[in-house]
């Protein structure tokens, strides 16, 4: 199984929002890092065949044409909308109707996907009493109604609390032995422990790829952390990328990524995911 991306492109007018991206996705996670307004949205899209790319093509096994792979695909957008006086197992025998599903087939797989997001006690209950994390969950249950094997996630832990994220990506992470789970996000936690491969998208490209491991290697040695005092803490966020600062009662913490120890007695610390994101987006970071 494979999902291909050749030579995509997408302009809006003047604005170039893709630039030739090519890649290709077998089994697995992948995690899509990006700040927001980085075009994350508008791959997806593509990938769904919800917008058409300015050039370029998406290859499914082989095939180029979009009715040949969309059938195997799941999606679940950023807004997604709900129908707020259903309850959760009448949305899913709804979503399973429009997908062209028996009633017995889908009472069967609307079961199944509830138990399976930890939803069926509460099937009967209305999805305005949901809350934002039930509500996701509820919107993977129905992205897998078709059994697909590309299962597309667009920015899916927006404003869900530690623990339903924690909850939601235990669920990604079963799923994804035998699909292609593209999770677009820029939330670092929600890719960093389940993903295969990470890539991160910037100015209309992927600048990185590869596993955590491999995209921690590219700063090894480069994150420092020491303390300042206030007034010493303006010069150094002028001169270097700071991506944390812990206020203590006598000083200031300062965590920077440079090639170099930036002060006498800076200790060098092992870096994280969060430390290249901000290394990367160290503008949409600085507002």
């Amino acid at each position: 199984m494979k999902l291909e991306m050749i030579g995509i492109s997408k302009s809006y007018g003047s604005k170039s929002v893709l630039k030739d991206i090519s890649c290709e996705f077998t089994e697995g996670v992948y995690g899509l890092l990006g700040a927001n307004g980085t075009g994350k949205t508008t791959l997806m899209n593509i990938i769904c065949d919800l917008i058409k790319p300015s050039q370029g093509r998406i290859k499914f096994d082989g095939s180029s044409d979009a009715e040949d792979y969309i059938q195997y695909l799941g999606f679940l957008p950023q807004d997604f909308s709900y129908y707020h006086n259903f309850t959760g197992l009448d949305f899913l025998l709804y979503m399973a109707a429009l997908k062209g599903m028996t009633k017995k087939q889908a009472r069967v797989e609307s079961d199944k996907f509830l138990k399976l997001t930890g939803l069926y006690d509460v099937r009967k209950k209305k999805i305005a009493s949901y809350s934002g994390g039930m509500k996701q969950r509820l919107g993977i249950a129905q992205a897998l109604l078709n059994h697909p094997e590309i299962l597309i996630l667009d920015e899916p832990t927006v404003g869900l609390d530690p623990k339903e994220r924690v909850k939601f990506r235990n669920i990604i992470s079963e799923l994804s032995a035998d699909k292609i789970i593209l999770l677009s996000t820029h939330i670092v936690s929600d890719v960093e422990a389940i993903a295969k491969e990470i890539l991160i998208l910037k100015d209309g490209n992927f600048v990185e790829r590869g596993s955590a491991k491999e995209l921690l290697s590219l700063i090894e040695g480069q994150v420092w952390e020491f303390r300042v005092s206030e007034r010493e803490w303006q010069r150094f966020a002028k001169d270097y990328v700071i991506v944390n600062e812990r206020i203590e009662p006598d000083d200031i913490v300062l965590r920077v990524i440079s090639d170099e120890s930036p002060v006498k007695g800076a200790q060098g610390v092992i870096p994280s995911l969060e430390d290249l994101y901000i290394y990367y987006f160290r503008e949409e970071a600085n507002g």
